[in-house]
């Protein structure tokens, strides 16, 4: 007997078939064609493939994937709102889900009629709803609207109405997906302070974000799809780490070839043998094959996969049709250990590409980790600062 907050899942299969919903008799005859050649199995696309996942309860599971890999169509399984056409699903407990900014919430009735409806689908008691209702108007920050219709709400007010609702009614186990980026900074501070309290709680959390900052926050453990098929399970970190290294395989594959400047070699190297090392000395040496005669400007920068990159460094150049070749020292690289990548381009003076922004190798910093801040406070970049305390 599983307990309550548990989730299982075990070989999860979802399909989806394109139907363009026309009345028309060519669409009909075309559609009945294809069903007597057989060949209508080819209008249905698998969004979910072969799923396993085991959840314990007050875990938090991040999912993390690009745009159509599978992710809201799993938690829209697991709230059972959806079913897998194969596969077997067993969830424990009450389930809270904010899956879209309206999910649950009925435009029609007031906040404070939205509260309770919402509890009550949960099973909960109007007196114990009762009993919480002050904590969610606080949270939500709608004193002065929560006996107005929620159509009149706007997107922001909706998404904390929802969020509040379904996490301060304690369901066992909560869905959260993309809709924290509707709200302003301060607000999505205050939901993952919510998490983490609900995760002290004992709830177990499904995240589901592209925010790869506030998945890291708040989750410890991290699924990454592509393609509805799980490609890591395991620490937050390596499931990360991971889905960069596609990112970054993906935009090389993106490279335009036909640039005036070309990227020919790219070589990162450190002030010894062991190679960059945390505050330490590191050289980048760039050899580009150029046609184009004239200036620009060089830039470099340090990721973690993503095009947006932890710092950078510029330096206006000169260019000749022929093989130049670039060097840059910095002194202390301000990066902990890890797995970083180097990106480059080069512009001409009125922005103008002459090699896109892309990713040029990747290397290792070897050195001590992070410093972990705070539970559930989002790190824009991961900056190694040395201090030193009395």
């Amino acid at each position: 007997m599983l307990p309550e907050g548990s989730v299982e899942a075990h070989g999860l299969w979802k399909r989806f078939r394109a139907d363009r919903q026309r009345m028309l008799l060519r669409d009909n005859v075309e559609r009945m064609a294809r069903r007597l050649r057989g060949s209508d199995i080819a209008d249905w696309r698998w969004v979910l493939k072969d799923i396993d996942l085991s959840i314990a309860p007050g875990d938090a599971l991040g999912l993390i994937g690009s745009n159509g890999s599978g992710k809201s169509t799993l938690l829209k399984i697991l709230t059972r709102v959806m079913f897998p056409y194969a596969g077997t699903l067993d969830v424990r407990g009450r389930v809270g889900a904010l899956i879209e900014v309206r999910a649950g919430i009925h435009p029609d009735l007031t906040g404070r009629e939205n509260v309770y409806l919402f509890g009550s689908l949960l099973g909960l008691s109007r007196r114990e709803v009762a009993t919480r209702f002050d904590a969610i108007v606080d949270f939500a920050e709608l004193q002065t609207a929560i006996d107005r219709q929620v159509k009149y709400y706007s997107s922001g007010m909706q998404m904390r109405l929802g969020f509040a609702v379904a996490a301060f009614l304690e369901p066992h186990v909560l869905l959260v997906d993309e809709v924290l980026a509707v709200g302003d900074a301060l607000f999505q501070q205050k939901c993952l302070d919510r998490m983490r309290e609900v995760l002290q709680l004992g709830t177990t959390l499904v995240l589901v974000s592209h925010d790869l900052a506030s998945v890291s926050a708040v989750c410890s453990r991290g699924v990454w799809l592509d393609r509805g098929v799980v490609q890591v399970d395991g620490t937050i970190r390596e499931a990360i780490n991971a889905y960069r290294d596609s990112i970054e395989e993906e935009s090389e594959a993106r490279i335009e070839r036909d640039e005036p400047v070309r990227l020919l070699k790219a070589e990162v190297t450190g002030g010894d043998q062991l190679g960059v090392a945390t505050q330490q000395p590191m050289a980048v040496k760039l050899v580009c094959p150029s046609d184009y005669v004239g200036s620009g400007v060089l830039h470099l920068g340090v990721s973690e996969g993503t095009a947006s990159p932890v710092f950078t460094v510029r330096r206006e150049v000169q260019l000749a049709a022929e093989d130049l070749s670039f060097g840059c020292v910095i002194a202390r690289v301000p990066l902990p250990r890890g797995r970083y990548v180097l990106w480059a381009g080069l512009y001409d003076h009125d922005g103008q590409p002459l090699m896109a922004w892309h990713p040029a190798t990747q290397f290792d910093v070897l050195g001590p980790d992070l410093d972990p801040p705070p539970r559930a406070v989002v790190l824009a970049a991961p900056v190694h600062v040395e201090a030193h305390w009395d």
